[in-house]
């Protein structure tokens, strides 16, 4: 998800390195900070691959460089959104920066199936806990710390399938139209 994040906020414009750091420790969130060591071996990678290019920017000071997202790598971004792994539909955070960018594919069709292959994942019985290969619900369990974990899991998964019925449904785009 850490290349998708890099190819994403490139593609809305050129950055340097720290900028572009900066701007995945806040989509990423300060507990799962982005080292030095994880993020310029990625746009090392990125850039062998042809996908992002590197020039340098004295204006910012000696060894600055900007980084620009290519038409391959713009290409590829667009290919990881159009068709997420089944992973990055399922976990939370890998979940969030898809979504981060999802507005980036040009065609709402492609952004909608998208959607509903989260709307299904949310939509199927889950839960951490179960009685042989039934979920548990959170009235059913009596360890406090786990029913929070459910009863916070229910409530965010409400909020989000809501969201999505409402997008879905055409609702939430024309409230954003207005």
């Amino acid at each position: 998800m850490l290349e998708l994040a890099i190819l994403g906020f490139l593609a809305e414009g050129p950055l340097p390195g720290h900028e572009l750091r900066r701007r995945i420790t806040h989509l990423t969130g300060y507990s799962r900070p982005v080292s030095d060591g994880t993020l310029y071996p990625a746009i090392n990678r990125l850039t062998k691959a042809g996908l992002i290019e590197r020039r340098p920017a004295p204006e910012a000071g000696g060894g600055r460089y900007m980084l620009n997202l290519t038409a391959k790598g713009r290409e590829d971004m667009l290919r990881r959104l159009r068709d997420p792994a089944e992973h990055e539909i399922t976990d939370f955070s890998r979940w969030f920066t898809i979504l981060a960018f999802l507005s980036l594919l040009p065609d709402s069709a492609e952004q909608h199936a998208v959607l509903r292959r989260r709307l299904d994942f949310l939509e199927a019985p889950a839960s951490f806990f179960y009685d042989g290969d039934t979920p548990l619900r959170a009235e059913q369990v009596t360890d406090p710390y786990r029913r929070g974990m459910l009863l916070t899991a229910r409530a965010t998964s409400r909020a989000e399938r809501a969201w999505l019925h409402e997008v879905l449904d055409g609702d939430g785009l024309r409230a954003a139209d207005e």
